[in-house]
């Protein structure tokens, strides 16, 4: 026994050892998570526009047999980019909330049913309201797609950036192409025209629907998250910086909205601005298709190019060249040069996937690819909203195209300016 003089031995320390960190996942895992990661985002680039030109090549048709009137249907051709502004900004929330990559997969879902839905409706209001949510899932996976390509593949954003905008690019262009001749094909019917995409949406659904299961089994927070934990801390909860004090963010925000708004211009216009040229609207159709796949092999290019770069101010450059070339040889040449100037403009529009990777490259950490990201494409797409609606405004007052042409060249000068603001090297964390 010890008496009062003893001294007594001090208390055990609890030398258990810390919690373990989730077993990495094997090499055989690891290859596979990076393929069916690779075949999610490169299905749902295909998904993200279908949705949108399917209905443009059939407006028509919609029109005539929901009773729509000219004025709902020029509403109908802005919804987009509203929702894509409105939903786009709820993006960084639910990715903190969910992961980005369950809010992906709920982005495709919501895309499959809207697709699935609308062409079924027989009231002007509910194809609105379909179409919305189909946007709504489009929205959101918009913004997070340079998200997921940071977080999970950050020694490889911009093969993986230009890879996800190639697919984008060819989804947009294959939908705008062959949505005519399929519904042809089914008999003729809008309906099923239209409602043939939730089909290819769907199939978009099951990598993400494969990624979220695994991750829920695993208990980790986000598609491959055991491995990007290895090469990228996990910073999509962390605190982010106050984006709006970021002129990198303000500049890469403007040049979002100015790029779209020349896209948005070319898809709903070129073809009108040719037939008025003289050239017929068979071959009018075909040069708009010229100008969409151009985007194809240079989204994969372009990006790649990009991350070599410090500064991506003369790709900008290079891209703003082709869109002035193109819009001053609409207003000289219309008809004459009509193919130069259908491919100088597709090149032009490729300052998409330049903004895309931009994007990745303007953060330091996974919150700030959030954040920017939202940011940027939901100034973006509220900045193209009036551009589309200004152009046929001055078509109808001025009888002619030449004011509607100047306009978009002379929006062409502040695209450069801006862009090569948001090409310098640095990133907004520095900033905020």
């Amino acid at each position: 026994m010890l008496d009062e003089t003893t001294t007594p031995l001090p208390p055990r320390e609890d030398v258990s050892p810390p919690p373990a960190d989730p077993p990495a996942p094997s090499p055989r895992t690891t290859v596979w998570l990076t393929r069916l990661l690779v075949v999610g985002l490169v299905l749902a680039a295909v998904n993200l526009r279908p949705a949108i030109t399917s209905l443009g090549a059939l407006l028509e048709d919609v029109r005539d047999g929901l009773h729509m009137s000219g004025s709902v249907a020029g509403v109908l051709t802005s919804v987009p980019a509203l929702c894509f502004a409105v939903f786009g900004i709820t993006a960084p929330r639910l990715a903190r909330r969910f992961g980005p990559g369950a809010v992906v997969f709920a982005g495709m879902v919501a895309i499959t049913a809207g697709l699935l839905i609308r062409p079924f409706t027989n009231s002007t209001a509910a194809f609105l309201a379909a179409s919305a949510l189909a946007l709504m899932g489009i929205a959101v996976s918009n913004v997070l797609m340079p998200v997921i390509v940071k977080r999970y593949f950050p020694d490889r954003v911009g093969t993986m950036t230009g890879l996800y905008s190639m697919s984008l690019s060819a989804g947009t262009a294959v939908a705008a192409a062959a949505t005519v001749p399929m519904t042809t094909a089914l008999g003729g019917s809008w309906r099923l025209g239209l409602g043939v995409w939730a089909v290819v949406a769907a199939v978009a659904v099951l990598p993400w629907a494969a990624l979220l299961v695994r991750d829920r089994r695993s208990g980790t927070a986000g598609p491959y998250a055991g491995a990007a934990r290895r090469r990228e801390p996990d910073q999509t909860s962390a605190p982010a910086p106050r984006i709006t004090r970021s002129r990198t963010a303000w500049a890469l925000g403007c040049f979002f909205g100015l790029q779209a708004t020349g896209a948005y211009i070319t898809m709903g216009w070129m073809p009108q601005i040719f037939r008025d040229a003289g050239v017929s609207a068979g071959t009018a159709g075909l040069l708009l298709a010229v100008t969409m796949v151009m985007g194809v092999p240079l989204a994969f290019v372009i990006p790649r190019l990009a991350t070599r770069m410090k500064n991506q101010g003369p790709i900008v450059i290079a891209l703003g060249a082709c869109g002035l070339t193109g819009y001053a040889g609409l207003f000289l040449a219309p008809a004459a040069g009509a193919w130069v100037w259908a491919v100088v403009l597709g090149i032009s529009n490729c300052a998409f996937p330049l903004a895309l990777t931009m994007i990745g490259m303007r953060a330091r950490t996974g919150a700030g690819v959030v954040r920017l990201s939202a940011f940027a494409q939901s100034t973006g797409y509220l900045i193209s909203i009036p551009g589309p609606l200004l152009v046929g405004v001055l078509y109808q007052h001025s009888g002619g195209w030449e004011l509607p042409i100047m306009l978009m060249g002379g929006l062409m000068v502040p695209q450069i300016i801006l862009g090569v603001i948001a090409g310098r090297d640095r990133t907004i964390e520095d900033e905020c």
